[in-house]
Formats: structure tokens, C-alpha cells, sequence
């Protein structure tokens, strides 16, 4: 077996090349950059964090997807992983770890009970953190899987790899916070 088979070329992005140089749109690379470095904040309740502590184990190695440097503090963290059974009275501090976190941020709902409330469908059980902020990839399962979990990070980072530097200050993502409250 020879060195060349054991990696796995990709595409480089549209651009430009010639020799000695590669130009191509800022978007594209900050896209890249920030696609293959996001840093999580494990916001976990119940069974789903555990399932999360398998995906960042060796096995999984969620590191593979430049994720390794968890981040408990949310001024740090631009990826929000919510994992388990969120009670009404938990909801106003994950809306603050949400409001504390810098532009750009992701959030990833992680299991049945951060999606839909799973099996609690009781007064005191968020039905879903979409109700206090906003999700950008839901991943179900009860626990889901490793597996699962790193699917739904390559799914954000698809996400984020193709979406405009600029969008974060656009109309509609104002809009999109204000239906929530959020300045």
C-alpha cells in the first residue's frame, strides 16, 4: 500500500489558481475556517450526555471534526449542544448561556427531549428548546447514537460552510432572533 492511497483528496473551492498562487471568495475560506473549528459547549441534563461523552471518547473521537476543545464557558463556544430533558424552570438559563455566547453561534438539539420534549409530556417539560432559541440542526434518537451525534455536527457544518459572512447581520436573522426576543 502506498502513502498516496492511505488520504483521501478533496476539491479545493472554486477559485482561481495558477502557479504558486490560489485565489478564491472570502466567504469561502472563512467558511472553511469556521466549519472545521467550532467549539462546543455540552449543555447536557440527562442520558443524551452520556452518549455525548462516547462521541468525544477515542472510538468516535469527535476531534476528528476540529471539535475537540470543549468549551464550558459560553463566551468561548460557538456551538451549542443541548442534550437531554430541559425542565420550563431550566429555560431561562439556557436562553442566557444562548444570549452570553458570541456571533457567530450554532445550536444543535441533541435527542428527543431537547427536540420535542421526548416521552415527558408533562407541565414541566420543554416541549422542544425551539420554544426559547433558535436550533439550526435537530438530532433525534433516544439516546441517539455516537454516530447520530457526529452526523448532526457534519450537518452543521455544512451549514456553516455555506452560509455568507454577511448573514448574521442580515434582516431576516434580525427578524429570526426578534420572534424570539432576542436583541
Amino acid at each position: 500500500m502506498s502513502d498516496s492511497s492511505k488520504y483521501t483528496m478533496v476539491d479545493a473551492p472554486e477559485g482561481y489558481a495558477g502557479e504558486g498562487f490560489f485565489a478564491t471568495k472570502l466567504s469561502d475560506v472563512v467558511g472553511l475556517a469556521r466549519a472545521n473549528s467550532l467549539w462546543p459547549l455540552p449543555f447536557a441534563t440527562s442520558c443524551c450526555g452520556i452518549e455525548f461523552m462516547a462521541t468525544m471518547a477515542s472510538h468516535y473521537d469527535v476531534a476528528r471534526f476540529g471539535s475537540e476543545r470543549m468549551s464550558f464557558s459560553p463566551r468561548q463556544a460557538d456551538m451549542l449542544l443541548v442534550m437531554g430533558t430541559i425542565a420550563k424552570k431550566m429555560a431561562p438559563i439556557l436562553r442566557q448561556v444562548y444570549e452570553q455566547m458570541s456571533e457567530p453561534k450554532w445550536v444543535i438539539a441533541v435527542g428527543a427531549c431537547a427536540s420535542s420534549g421526548g416521552v415527558f409530556d408533562t407541565y414541566s417539560v420543554l416541549q422542544g428548546i425551539d420554544k426559547v432559541i433558535p436550533v439550526d440542526v435537530y438530532v433525534p434518537g433516544c439516546p441517539p447514537r455516537p454516530e447520530q451525534i457526529l452526523d448532526g455536527i457534519m450537518k452543521l457544518q455544512e451549514i456553516v460552510k455555506n452560509e455568507s459572512v454577511r448573514r448574521r447581520s442580515s434582516d431576516e436573522y434580525k427578524d429570526l432572533l426578534g420572534s424570539y426576543n432576542i436583541k
